[in-house]
């Protein structure tokens, strides 16, 4: 019989050869010198080697919370390569094949030269990349959405232009950056501008119009999308269910607009409250290095009460900086990249500043606890120290569990007395309404048949933001479906079960020991953590 932590390391052996980029980011070595396959046959050899394994686990009874996360993220890894997102994603900064590239490759930072002459070979091997990810994209019946993939062409043009390559950027002040600099000027470059060229003059006048955006649109993208709804929530909601309890949140947040509001402003409606926040000079960023400034304070001020919501804190704190200039305009609002597991990187909190004098100062609290502390950052990094779990356990993409803990952290940030002001907690309400929101307009997108411009109108009504954000926001729902889901759907989840734990254990309930345990399994499905925490409850009662 195959043990769990053996049906664990094959799972995480298939993830990375998938992604072996992201082994490199988390500092898993073996895969330094390797691509993805775009192919659709290396896809089929995946996805049987994922369907295998899922089969082995039901042979044994060992360790069953391994068992049952090894089941849910091989079943989610067979529903994403089916999805084919790759054959029509074209511009999302965390999703789309070459633009991600772009982004992750010059963080992965070769420290000897032994992983720089690794990091040569993944470059010389980006030319075969771009070609067989041409031939799939050529040869897809699924279409992409055509302002995307304008932005991509976009995108690609500012790499051509930069004056130095960003890919040899790790190598300049090596010794190998003569042979880099030769492979920029005569392999990479003439590469992505080939690729370029595919997506301006093949792919861009044959796609869809901004009235046709979701998966709905597309042969079997029904059954794609409520497959992706399955493996973003780790529950059986459908995507009509979710669209409803968007709505629901949606209304009921209205009334906190009006109680926090009128401490800010005198009495108004929520209409007039998210009007005021939206329209106020006041509350927009003065500068990039502003935005950074508050990010890095708020962070450090969460870190100075963390120990007493949590009873296990990272060995590491969370860094911060901007996301670079070339990768922001194609970038989300925030986000954080984990650290590498031999400390030679630190999990970083990226606030995007691109056009920071168009975006508005409230929610900058809400992002960074979400982002840093005691968000992602607590959750990653602690992650990273569970050292007694198979490794896949600590890296597991179970985005319910990832963005919901993130999100719940938000709400806790309050009840630890960490926002500054009312107008503050105003943001965090913005990040509440842009959570509920999506629900309604990711499943509006791609169920519901909804246009861009209705997602886009659906948000400039209850989500609090400038059209910079509401469009990358759409657009990135657009090409990552149903990822958006995650974070509202985790969220609830843990709230219910957090008041459960509350109400069985009365007394005896201890916060931080609550925090500890959902932060001490590494991700979790939502059913998973939902035994976990009732067998808690049971043994502390």
């Amino acid at each position: 019989m195959t043990t769990a932590r053996e049906l664990a390391d094959d799972l995480l052996s298939l993830v990375l050869d998938v992604d072996p980029v992201m082994a490199t980011l988390l500092g898993i070595p073996g895969w330094d010198d390797r691509l993805p396959d775009p192919t659709a046959v290396g896809a089929a050899r995946c996805r049987r080697r994922a369907e295998e394994i899922a089969a082995r686990v039901r042979e044994g009874d060992d360790d069953p919370v391994t068992r049952a996360v090894v089941a849910q993220q091989a079943t989610s890894l067979v529903r994403r390569l089916d999805a084919g997102l790759v054959e029509h994603t074209y511009a999302e900064g965390l999703n789309a094949p070459v633009v991600l590239l772009l982004a992750a490759l010059p963080l992965t930072a070769p420290a000897d030269d032994g992983a720089r002459r690794a990091y040569l070979t993944r470059l010389g091997a980006l030319p075969g990349y771009l070609e067989a990810l041409t031939l799939r994209q050529r040869e897809s019946e699924r279409t992409p959405v055509a302002h995307l993939v304008t932005a991509a062409v976009e995108r690609l043009e500012r790499y051509l232009a930069a004056s130095v390559d960003p890919l040899t950027g790790p190598l300049w002040d090596t010794g190998f950056a003569g042979e880099a600099d030769r492979l920029s000027r005569e392999v990479l470059r003439p590469a992505f501008a080939r690729y370029r060229d595919f997506l301006r003059d093949e792919v861009a006048p044959l796609g869809r119009g901004e009235d046709r955006p979701g998966l709905c649109w597309l042969r079997d993208g029904d059954r794609r999308y409520a497959e992706l709804t399955q493996v973003y929530t780790t529950t059986a909601h459908t995507p009509e269910e979710l669209h409803r309890v968007g709505l629901d949140l949606i209304e009921s947040l209205d009334r906190e607009y009006e109680e926090i509001g009128a401490r800010v402003f005198g009495p108004v409606t929520a209409a007039e409250v998210r009007a005021r926040l939206l329209g106020d000079p006041g509350l927009k960023w003065a500068c990039a290095e502003d935005m950074v400034a508050l990010a890095k304070e708020t962070i450090a001020r969460a870190e100075l009460v963390a120990v007493d919501w949590f009873g296990v804190t990272p060995r590491a704190r969370c860094a911060v900086e901007a996301v670079p200039e070339a990768d922001a305009p194609n970038a989300p609002l925030a986000y954080y990249v984990d650290p590498a597991l031999d400390g030679s990187r630190p999990g970083t909190y990226f606030v995007n500043t691109h056009r920071a004098e168009q975006r508005d100062r409230f929610s900058a609290e809400a992002t960074a606890f979400h982002e840093g502390v005691p968000g992602h950052h607590f959750q990653i990094a602690l992650a990273q120290q569970l050292t007694d779990l198979p490794l896949l356990r600590r890296f597991a993409s179970v985005e319910a569990y990832l963005e919901g803990w993130a999100l719940y952290t938000e709400r806790l940030a309050d009840e630890m007395g960490l926002y500054s002001s009312d107008v503050a907690r105003l943001g965090m309400l913005s990040a509440d309404s842009l959570r509920a929101a999506r629900l309604v307009v990711d499943t509006g997108l791609h169920a519901l048949r909804w246009s861009r411009e209705q997602a886009v109108e659906y948000l400039r009504a209850h989500a609090v933001m400038p059209d910079v954000d509401i469009f990358s926001e759409v657009d990135r729902y657009i090409e990552n479906p149903a990822q958006a889901l995650s974070y509202m759907v985790g969220r609830l989840e843990i709230q219910r079960l957090r008041g459960e734990a509350e109400r069985r254990l009365g007394d005896r309930f201890d916060i931080r020991a609550f925090h500890d345990l959902v932060l001490g399994g590494g991700p979790l499905p939502m059913a998973v953590l939902a035994d976990v925490v009732d067998r808690w409850c049971s043994s502390v009662g």
